[in-house]
């Protein structure tokens, strides 16, 4: 008989919609490499199922509730009646070929090592926040959904644009191109949000949530965006150099404050002039400045919370580059007593020399006693300048907003 008469005699005989339980306990064993020399039973079987399987056996079976089938039997049954040599070859004949689950898992399982040990090739790999993101993607599912998707490579990828980081003013599509050869990868998912979720770990953030916080992230490492919206606010800060250093010098003699991108000073660059300049990290300080003080307010600028491109850029132009010494301006930083605010301080000490601004332990027990503070949250970051601080910080377990020293703030910035 024919390859095809026989398929059509099993769909007869095994084929029935009574045997299809049948038919799926056998293939579920077959897959998972079970043995088929035991018996399979179902609780609850109904007079139909029982008589097909009677049929099938060719004998008479009990009237129990559960109905219990011999697979030798089955087997037995299906090679007298010339339908099959065997289990597998009547249910592969029924449904298609039988997946081998343990060599899929194997496979599946070898090609998960593989890439994990590749992302574990980082430069950053001894780093806390990289073990703890690998560990995350794989508890949550994330690298068990990029596998089944074939999508293992994103990840090699986010490995390769974190070995990159951070940067300085580096285009996104250029560290794209680098990192992985296409300039538009890290616009299209999966890879910008496994980065950005690293990214998030390694500043101790919340993973951003939208456009804007991740702008601000991707700014954090050097990474620019978008040079128009890489921005920085000043006030008071006259300066030299074409039409930008016309317009800084003017805002500062009226005494208002004057927003700069990132274009604008890689377009027009600008040579500002003073002896000394304030670094603060929200805008409401430098608002109460220009309302109180005006035109005889210090340099100040304010980062609005992580310090963009912009902003590294134009203290760069007041101090120098880094790492070589000019003898220019003084830049005295601070930000909110949280943990973000001491990285940026501590990143600012390291980068542009700069000076902690009323950063110490006694300016945050003052502010902590001046009324409640919200929880500190996040991934604690030390306070080198002020060990004392850093571990005030830790057993208060709150944070202190900028907003409530404005008038020390003001007092050291009155002219």
């Amino acid at each position: 008989m024919s390859r095809a008469g026989r398929q059509e005699r099993m769909i007869r005989v095994l084929g029935a919609p009574e045997l299809r339980w049948l038919v799926d306990r056998i293939r579920g064993r077959i897959s998972r490499g079970a043995p088929l020399d035991g018996a399979v039973t179902l609780t609850g079987a109904t007079p139909q199922q029982r008589q097909a399987v009677a049929q099938l056996l060719g004998r008479p079976l009990g009237r129990g509730s559960s109905l219990s089938v011999p697979l030798p039997a089955v087997e037995t049954a299906l090679r007298a009646a010339g339908l099959a040599d065997g289990l597998r070859e009547a249910v592969e004949m029924l449904g298609g070929a039988v997946p081998d689950v343990a060599a899929e898992r194997a496979s599946f399982d070898a090609l998960r090592n593989v890439t994990l040990q590749s992302a574990r090739e980082c430069r950053h790999s001894a780093e806390q926040w990289h073990q703890a993101w690998l560990a995350e993607l794989s508890a949550d599912g994330t690298l068990t959904r990029l596998l089944r998707a074939g999508r293992h490579a994103a990840l090699t990828q986010a490995t390769a644009v974190l070995d990159l980081l951070p940067a300085v003013e580096l285009p996104l599509p250029v560290l794209a191109e680098r990192a992985t050869g296409d300039t538009k990868a890290l616009s299209v998912p999966p890879l910008p949000g496994l980065v950005l979720r690293a990214l998030a770990r390694w500043r101790g953030a919340e993973m951003p949530q939208n456009r804007a916080a991740r702008r601000d992230l991707w700014d954090a490492f050097g990474v620019v965006l978008d040079d128009l919206a890489s921005q920085v606010l000043v006030l008071g800060l006259p300066a030299a150099g074409g039409p930008l250093g016309r317009w800084l010098t003017e805002a500062a003699s009226l005494g208002v404050p004057f927003r700069i991108t990132l274009h604008q000073l890689s377009s027009m660059p600008v040579t500002p002039d003073v002896p000394a300049v304030y670094v603060c990290e929200n805008p409401a300080v430098l608002r109460a400045a220009a309302a109180e003080l005006g035109a005889r307010c210090a340099p100040l600028i304010c980062t609005e919370g992580i310090p963009s491109a912009a902003c590294h850029r134009l203290i760069e132009g007041i101090v120098g580059q880094p790492g070589r010494p000019t003898g220019g301006a003084a830049v005295h930083w601070r930000g909110d007593f949280d943990w973000t605010g001491l990285r940026t301080t501590a990143t600012a000490i390291a980068r542009h020399g700069a000076t902690p601004w009323r950063m110490s332990a006694g300016d945050y027990a003052a502010g902590l006693d001046d009324g409640d503070s919200e929880p500190l949250r996040g991934r604690p970051a030390a306070s080198g300048w002020d060990p004392d601080l850093a571990e005030q910080m830790r057993s208060a377990g709150r944070a202190v907003m900028e907003e409530r020293l404005v008038p020390g703030l003001l007092s050291d910035l009155r002219g």
